[in-house]
Order: structure tokens, then sequence, then C-alpha cells
């Protein structure tokens, strides 16, 4: 990029360089908008039955995703037990503020998590969590004030949680 960008005599062509950055930005944008996509069908789907199912195996998917080593997805983890303890909560009934929509999003997130074979399979070497960590960062951030306020009454700190500054 650097040799399509630079004028004669070393000075940049901020213009080039711009409108490659707008394309890479308008790009990633589809692709999201087709992970929030993905993910709201999914969440549509997410019965009563689901969500109660999924109770009881919470400790577990806690367990099993402790245990996901992935440095290019370093919130990862701490997304998705945050994620699971946001569901547990609402359906103890310790926590009601949640909307059922923001719930069943975080469902669909966790059981998409714990699937090993989802649109990039999970034993694809540096690639294999991208999407759970797409799914689970589109559900934070459809979600973010909902879930912020999660957050702050369980006394987490929403910047540990998220990747945002």
């Amino acid at each position: 990029m650097d040799s399509i960008c630079r004028k004669p005599g070393g000075k940049f062509n901020y213009s080039i360089e711009i409108a490659i950055v707008e394309k890479h930005e308008m790009w990633m944008m589809r692709k999201m908008s087709e992970i929030v996509d993905f993910l709201n069908h999914g969440a549509a789907l997410i019965t009563p039955k689901v969500a109660k199912d999924l109770l009881p195996q919470i400790p577990f998917l806690k367990a099993e995703f402790a245990t996901i080593n992935e440095p290019r997805f370093p919130h990862l983890v701490n997304q998705l037990e945050f994620l699971a303890d946001a569901v547990e909560d609402f359906m103890e009934g310790a926590y009601h503020l949640l909307p059922y929509y923001a719930f069943c999003q975080a469902v669909f997130a966790l059981t998409y998590a714990h699937k090993k074979t989802d649109i990039i399979p999970d034993f694809v070497n540096s690639l294999g969590r991208a999407d759970d960590s797409s799914i689970v960062r589109a559900v934070l951030i459809q979600n973010r004030r909902h879930f912020q306020r999660y957050a702050e009454s369980q006394n987490f700190k929403w910047e540990e949680i998220t990747s945002d500054p």
C-alpha cells in the first residue's frame, strides 16, 4: 500500500489512502451487518424451553470457555463468561432489567460459541474463534446500554468486558 499511496518525491497521496481505508471500512460494515442479521435470526429462534434447558449447562459452559486460548481475541473469554452470568441471573430472577431480546441474543451467542463446527470451525488455526468473537461483539454492541447497566449492577468493569478503549 505504501508504494500505491506515495506521490513522486515520497509524499503520500492521502486521497488514495483515504479511499482504500473507506473501502475497507465499508466492507467491514457490510460483513458486520451480515453477522448482525445472523445473530438476530438465531436469537429469534430462542424459546423459553431452549433457555430453560441451557440454564443447568451454564457452569459447564463457563468451564469450557475458560479454556479458550485465543490471543487474537483477548476479550472473548471474559465476554462469554459475562454473557453467561447475565443469562444465569436473568433466568434465576436475580436481574430483571435485561430486555428479552438482549437475553435471547446472549443465549444464542453462548450456544453458538459452544458449537465446535459453526461458520468457522473452532479447530481452524487462529481463525476458529473469529466468528464466535463477532457474534459476541454484535450482542454487546447492539445491547450496550443494557449490558453496561448489568455490569455496573454486578460491580464488573465494563472496560474489561468490552474491547472499547
